[in-house]
Order: C-alpha cells, then structure tokens, then sequence
C-alpha cells in the first residue's frame, strides 16, 4: 500500500512539475516575442521619423510644414524612452497637420523625387499601426499569463520587468493612409 501511495505521489508531483515548466517556458517565449515586437515596432517608428526627415529637408514641402515636420521627427528620433510615446504621437500629430488634405499630398507627389518620398512616408505611417497592434498583443498575452496564481506563487516570471504596452496616437493622415 504505502508502494502505491508513493509512486502516485511521485506521479503527481512530476505532471505538476511537468506542468509548470510548460508553463515557464510559455512565459519566456512570450517574453521573447514582447522583445522581437518591440525591436520591430522600434525599426517602424525609426523608419517613419527618418522618412519624415528626410522629406522636411528635401526643399518639397512649404518652409513652415518642412519646419514643424522636421522639428517633430527629431523629437521623435531624440526622446529618451520615458517620453517616447508622447513624442511619437506628436510626430503623428504634425503628419495628421502637414499632409490633412490630398492636395499636399498631391503637390509634393508633382515635384520631381516627390511620388518616391511620398510613397516610402505612406508606407512608413501605415506600418506603424501594425507594428504597435503587434507589440500590444504580445503584452497583452503576457500579463494575461502573468497574473495567474500558479505563474505568481512559484515566480515563473523570474525577474522579468511586467510588461508594458506601448500607447500612443498611431493615426495616419487621411491622405497618406489611403494606398496608392
């Protein structure tokens, strides 16, 4: 009897330890793609802000828009981590200001080298919306893990920070959103 009553035990105690290595490993690969989402949505707003840059000093827009675009996205590019999101939303703003209508978007599509800038900042501003979408999923998977019981009393988590999602106005221009 006391056989049979040990090897049950052992038998439990290796599925919960089964169990909770699953889930540990669940974690971490969680944990992993929160890493590779965030480098991904980092390149996309890099790539927004350099694009945006590029065509504020390029002589295409009018002096005041090439100012207040350029201003934003050097704010964007410069800001420590703790105040990008605002500035990232800043720089959507000033997307949202500069090229509202169609006609800007037109006119700087008429100026030689104007359809190619014009084109890669369209890309640019649509991509990142999916890349934060991307990010936040994983963020939120991660803390819905996270806050379970199991995951908390044996401290599956082991030091990782909690994760957090990235929150900022991602809403492209009108005229820049719509695909060519």
């Amino acid at each position: 009897m006391t056989v049979t009553l040990i090897i049950w035990a052992v038998v439990v105690l290796v599925a919960i330890g089964l169990y909770l290595s699953w889930t540990a490993g669940r974690l971490d690969r969680l944990h992993t793609r929160i890493d590779a989402a965030r480098a991904a949505l980092d390149a996309q707003l890099l790539r927004r802000a350099s694009v945006t840059q590029e065509l504020a000093t390029s002589g295409v827009l009018d002096p005041a828009a090439s100012i207040v675009l350029y201003e934003a996205a050097h704010a964007a590019r410069q800001s420590p981590e703790d105040h990008r999101e605002v500035a990232e939303s800043e720089l959507s703003t000033a997307l949202r200001a500069v090229f509202g209508e169609s006609a800007q978007v037109e006119a700087v599509r008429e100026i030689p080298g104007g359809q190619e800038a014009a084109s890669e900042l369209a890309a640019a501003v649509r991509r990142v919306p999916m890349a934060r979408r991307f990010h936040n999923d994983a963020v939120r998977a991660a803390r819905a893990l996270r806050r379970h019981r199991t995951v908390r009393w044996f401290r599956l988590a082991g030091h990782a920070p909690f994760p957090l999602a990235f929150e900022m106005d991602d809403e492209p221009p009108v005229a820049l959103a719509d695909r060519p």
